[in-house]
Formats: structure tokens, sequence, C-alpha cells
């Protein structure tokens, strides 16, 4: 925020005026808005969105590809104007308004909202606003719909284009949904609106309008992995060579780290990226960097995130090595899975985490254990230690499998 701030002294120009405008155009506006747009000299949009507009003597720019490059030069170019900008619906939902509130900071903003599509859309179809997920794939991958999916729930998707519902009709097959119901709210608002409905696993429609909204019903096929948010996914959740923090370790691990939302946590020794996955998966802001030198875990930590949905962890070689660059961002929590005994990691990873911040360490050797304990003489935290036994067929009995101890130690750095 502070930079948003320098950002917003910085703006000598008039404040910018930012209208949300619905398919139904010029119509849909209120009087306050019209007067707002009509007093402006220059007009930024989307195409669609400028010939919404009345003929008037205001220059009308389209936005430029890509868009958030181009920002600060297009409004330096013409701060001596008034400016419009005309987004879809509710700006801050979203839109552009974000975008500009980061940059120029409220203040400089006019923000004027239309009933947002989600709003439209949950109108249309008697589903309650408040307890509706909105997941947008403009801009994003689409996996990152994945964690919301869960049996009986409903969510609606802001699609990137005509191409968007077919596509989440394909992943809800991909990943056990295709009982689910998806209903595609094109135009809402408009004199075109129309809605499209079918189940995922045989949508049956051609490419639409590109301006729609995805509404889905979801229903579990049979059989399907019940997958949450809440740290402790199977472990055939993962593929990789095996190098993987089991599930019942992974649980009291993630929770130990304690992530808040848009928190960045490093992730030492990824193996199979799953102590950095169940991190990201728990709230779709957390971040997180998994560091790790062989390059075909590497490959198997990009293709688990892919596949449960948090595509956006960032993937590092040595951390050692990675570390000397000094421009990755600090993190808010640390995970020293790997590398214990290496001499110095445990230093370089306490002198970049924050003030504040947490950090979590694994040992199953006794070297690395003993390590704990003079980490934790030195700088305080807690120490704990389980075993976790599972039960396996033994002829036809159940015997109790046990897996190595683990010790953990929990530190949190002092803020000051």
């Amino acid at each position: 925020m502070a930079s948003d701030a320098a950002l917003t002294e910085h703006w000598s120009g008039h404040p910018v005026v930012v209208a949300g405008i619905g398919a139904d155009g010029w119509s849909g506006l209120g009087e306050t808005v019209r007067a707002a747009l009509a007093d402006c000299d220059v007009v930024f949009g989307s195409a669609r969105q400028l010939a919404l507009l009345p003929p008037s003597e205001a220059e009308r720019i389209p936005w430029p590809t890509p868009l958030l490059p181009a920002l600060p030069e297009l409004f330096a170019r013409n701060a001596d104007r008034r400016i419009g900008v005309l987004a879809s619906g509710d700006p801050m939902f979203y839109g552009i308004g974000v975008t500009l509130a980061r940059r120029f900071g409220p203040t400089a903003l006019r923000v004027f909202p239309q009933p947002s599509s989600a709003s439209l859309a949950c109108a249309r179809l008697g589903w309650p606003l408040a307890e509706t997920p909105v997941v947008s794939v403009v801009a994003r991958p689409l996996p990152t719909l994945v964690p919301e999916l869960s049996d009986g729930r409903r969510i609606l998707v802001l699609s990137e284009d005509q191409h968007t519902p077919s596509k989440v009709a394909e992943l809800l097959r991909d990943n056990g949904f295709g009982a689910s119901t998806l209903t595609v709210l094109e135009q809402l608002g408009g004199p075109t609106e129309q809605l499209r409905t079918a189940p995922a696993a045989h949508w049956p429609h051609p490419p639409g309008d590109p301006l729609n909204i995805v509404a889905i019903d979801c229903h579990a096929d049979p059989d399907t992995r019940r997958d949450t948010r809440l740290p402790g996914l199977a472990d055939i959740a993962f593929t990789g060579d095996g190098q993987l923090t089991k599930a019942e370790v992974r649980a009291l691990t993630v929770t130990a780290l304690a992530p808040t939302p848009g928190e960045m946590l490093w992730d030492i020794g990824g193996g199979s990226g799953s102590i950095a996955i169940e991190w990201c998966r728990t709230h779709p802001l957390c971040r997180a960097v998994s560091f790790e030198r062989l390059p075909a875990r590497r490959e198997q930590i990009a293709t688990n995130s892919v596949a449960l949905g948090v595509p956006g962890i960032t993937i590092r070689g040595e951390v050692s090595s990675e570390l000397a660059e000094e421009m990755i961002p600090a993190p808010d929590a640390i995970f020293l899975g790997g590398g214990l005994t290496q001499d110095g990691m445990f230093d370089r990873c306490w002198h970049r985490l924050r003030p504040g911040g947490r950090l979590v360490a694994n040992a199953v050797t006794a070297e690395s254990e003993a390590l704990l304990l003079e980490w934790s003489a030195r700088f305080g935290g807690s120490l704990r230690k389980f075993q976790i036994y599972r039960g396996e067929p033994l002829g036809g009995f159940t015997a109790w499998r046990p897996h190595l101890p683990v010790a953990q130690w929990i530190v949190r750095k002092p803020a000051g």
C-alpha cells in the first residue's frame, strides 16, 4: 500500500471516472454516470464497451495489448485531460478499477459500479450470492478452479471467452465431476441474454458469445477422490518418485506453518511439491517458492501443482545458488524438509525470513535431529516428535506398519 500512496501523490490530473457498463449499454446507466462520462475528454475501454457509447466529441481509445505495461505511459500522456474508463459491470469486481486503485490510489478515482455478472447470474439462478464462490479464469490458468470443486457446491466462473465453457466441462470430466450441471449465461442484462444448460459429461453446445459466465452445480462422480482445501491430501494425489511428505505428517506440518491469505512460503527440498501445494491450496492468495535441485523432481512439482489446481507455484533449483541472487522476495514462512545438514543452510534461510515469520523443520535422521535440538537451544521455539502407523494386510490379518519417526521444530523469528 505504500507504493500505492506514492503513486497517488504523483497523480495531478482530474479524478479518473471509472464507470461500469452492462450489456444493456448507455440506456442502463443512471444520469449521474452519463453526466460524468459526457464530461470526459478521452474514454478508455474495450472496443465492445466503447461501441456502447452514443456519439460524442470525446476521443475513444481501445485498450492496448498487453494492457498493464502500457498503463503508465497511457495515463501520463493524457494526465491533463478528463479521463473516463469503461468496465464491465462492477469495476471493483475482478475489473480494471482494482488495477487503477492499486496504481493510483482510491482518491484518484470516481468509481460508478453497475451490477456485476456474478450478481446478475445469481439473480437469474436463484443462488445466494454471498454463499457462491467466484473463480476468474480471465488471464488466469483454468486449473485454479480445481481446489473449489466439491460435491454439492455451486460455483461461478468468469470466462475468458466463448471457449471457456467447453474447457470447464472438460476439466470437470477429468477431475471426477462430469455429473455436474453447467449453465452458461451470455450477455447478462442485455437484449440478447441467453442461458444454456447441460451436464459437463455431455456438453453439447458449440462456442457462443464471448461475454459469458459459467455456473457450476457440482456433483462428484462415484468413487471420486475427496480433495479439500484442508491439508492432508491422500498420498496418491501426488505423482513422483516417492520423495513425498506423507499425508499425516504433511497435515501437521502445514498446520504448524500456519498459512494465511497472501503469504509466501519457501519450501526447501521440494521433492514432489506436496508442502508448497498444500500451502497454496489453503487459500487462492497464498504463494510459494519450491526449491529442488533435481530437474526430474522439478518437473514432477510442476505436474502436481497443475493437477491439484495451484499452477502459480514458483519452482527454482538448488537453494544455495538461487538465494545468492538475492532477488527472491522474503518469505513469511519457511519449511526445511531437505538439506538440513548442509553447511549454512539454516543460517541463510533464517537471515532471509522476514521478522515475525515462521520456520518449521522436519528431521528423520539422528544427525538432523541433533541440529534441531541445537537450533532450539539457540532460538527457542517448540519441539515435538511423532510416529505414524498405518494398518496393512498381513496374511489374513491386519498389522500396524510404522513409518519413520519425525522430529519437528517450530519457531517464530522475532519481530524486532
